[in-house]
């Protein structure tokens, strides 16, 4: 048979199949009145806001946490521990939402992630608010993906670009709004503990519509419980959660709380490593699971656009990650800004990421040809990444806007379109859900390791660059001093009267934070090189009429 121009070549493992465009505006969801679609398509979108909304809300309260709790050695956690708990759970649900009910499955994701957003907002120490955080981030992880599937099951492939891409935008808008949230409540009579709280009554708003109003659809009716659950990889669920877990707490630890090479550090890097081959190998010969069971999808592997969509996902993950984090951040330590402020300075990045993340959808189906978002995409988040890297305390805010507007811009256009690529490059209806925890993985894996990485540069070169800073002036500081200066500028450090000191740990920290940025011309290198390695095709998405 002769394969149109515009039709994608076979990939070795995954059966690629382009549907007619009638196959791609039968409706799933006839069955479903338009007022309960359009109820649970809100209820979706405002879950994904809530859980963007958590990913980044530590981001600017852990001045406040630190002089509520103290532990400056647990900080980071606090934000880190979201993220890093989703990471290593998508995968886990991945394969859950292929075998349950989804509207249970969500409901228990929910009911989740406000346990731990209430164990937060009560926190009596830091530890404890670190455990919230992870117990948030597992339930937020379902919220998640149990949006994004969803979509793939209740829409046509033709209208599932618009409908991720609104997805994607909410998750955006909530993760970009975290830290002016977090910040605004931080400096407020409510204090930080509502940064968490602030989850229950909206959660308890749309609790009404999750559990009376949204669809129930069982993807595997032909098992019982048990058998689904006899089929689950539990053993490539548990080694994939301790190489993400064990990975974020020795990047951590590393450098601050041990010396990189002490017996602990050495000792926590072998056991990453053990874990990393025992799940290599665990995945790679299914042992005590089957080919179509494990927990990863090995067989994408051979599929050189899904690797592809995969790695320029997480190079767009990694940018946006240490931009929300660090830019904040910067202002707080340069300019003075209180929590508020630095994050209201995040809108120009706010305002364009909503313009190309909607654009990037809306327009996917008519151009077809995705490599071209990725290519701009990419080579926008460099240049935003490379003026970041060259900024310094005299740069002027302006300047730095711009910046902002180029990263956004670029994560707009390579931030969803994976989702809608990647589930029109498989023929297999069991493949969908993998394809949509694939990409997934992707998102937040890259979030928990570039926020990992980021950290232990910060607290390393920070540590450093304040001490060479401070041993040629006539005051020194102790050890403690100075890695509290890096919590913010409630540290003694910065209560010095002699203010050649302060301006003295101001430059150092803001050296530390454009260094930081350095990784964000890495990974929207990442994104470049990927999209000029894909496939210059055109993917048959016609946008249907109605809906």
């Amino acid at each position: 048979m002769e394969k149109r121009p515009d039709s994608p070549p076979s990939e070795a493992g995954v059966n690629v199949e382009q549907p007619s465009n009638a196959a791609l505006n039968v409706s799933p969801r006839c069955d479903i009145p338009a007022w309960k679609w359009i109820s649970t398509c809100v209820a979706l979108y405002l879950g994904a806001l809530l859980y963007g909304l958590d990913t980044t809300i530590a981001a600017d309260v852990q001045a406040q946490v630190y002089e509520d709790l103290g532990h400056i050695e647990n900080l980071q956690w606090i934000g880190l521990g979201f993220p890093m708990a989703s990471a290593a759970t998508i995968l886990t649900f991945t394969r859950a939402y292929g075998l349950f009910n989804v509207k249970v499955l969500l409901i228990l994701s929910v009911f989740v992630f406000e346990v731990g957003s209430a164990l937060c907002g009560a926190a009596p120490t830091s530890s404890s608010l670190i455990v919230g955080r992870v117990i948030a981030g597992i339930g937020g992880a379902g919220m998640y993906l149990g949006a994004l599937t969803y979509i793939s099951m209740f829409t046509t492939r033709s209208e599932a670009a618009v409908y991720n891409a609104l997805i994607g935008l909410s998750w955006g808008v909530g993760s970009i709004l975290g830290p002016v949230v977090g910040g605004a409540l931080s400096v407020s009579n409510a204090t930080w503990r509502w940064a968490f709280y602030i989850n229950l009554p909206l959660a308890g708003i749309l609790s009404p519509v999750y559990i009376f109003v949204f669809p129930s659809r069982n993807p595997r009716p032909d098992l019982t419980n048990k058998e689904k659950l006899a089929s689950v990889d539990w053993v490539g669920a548990m080694l994939n959660a301790a190489v993400f877990v064990i990975f974020t707490t020795t990047l951590s630890f590393s450098g601050s709380t041990y010396a990189w090479n002490s017996a602990e550090s050495i000792a926590l890097w072998v056991v990453l490593g053990a874990c990393l081959i025992a799940y290599v190998v665990q995945q790679a010969f299914s042992i005590f699971t089957t080919d179509e069971n494990r927990i990863f999808p090995v067989h994408f592997l051979r599929s050189r656009t899904l690797v592809l969509l995969y790695v320029a996902t997480g190079g767009a993950g990694a940018a946006q990650a240490i931009t929300l984090y660090y830019t904040p951040l910067f202002f707080q330590f340069t300019r003075g800004d209180s929590a508020l402020r630095a994050a209201v300075r995040l809108l120009p990045f706010i305002c364009t990421y909503i313009f190309f993340v909607m654009a990037a959808g809306g327009s996917l189906p008519v151009v077809g040809r995705y490599n071209l978002y990725y290519l701009v995409g990419g080579g926008l988040i460099v240049a935003g990444g490379a003026l970041l890297f060259a900024i310094s305390t005299t740069t002027s805010s302006g300047r730095i806007y711009g910046c902002e507007i180029l990263v956004a811009a670029g994560l707009g256009l390579a931030w969803q379109n994976a989702y809608s690529v990647g589930t029109a490059k498989v023929s297999s209806p069991k493949d969908v859900p993998k394809v949509i925890g694939f990409i997934n993985l992707a998102q937040l894996g890259t979030i928990s390791i570039s926020l990992a990485i980021a950290g232990s540069l910060f607290q390393n070169l920070g540590f450093h660059e304040l001490k060479n800073a401070f041993a040629d002036s006539s005051q020194g500081f102790p050890d403690d001093y100075i890695r509290s200066a890096l919590a913010g500028r409630i540290s003694p450090v910065f209560s010095s009267a002699d203010q050649g000191i302060i301006h003295v740990a101001i430059v150092a920290v803001a050296e530390t934070i454009r260094k930081i940025f350095g990784l964000v011309v890495a990974a929207g290198a990442l994104v470049t090189v990927s999209s000029l390695l894909m496939r210059f095709e055109k993917i048959n998405l016609v946008v249907a009429a109605g809906g």
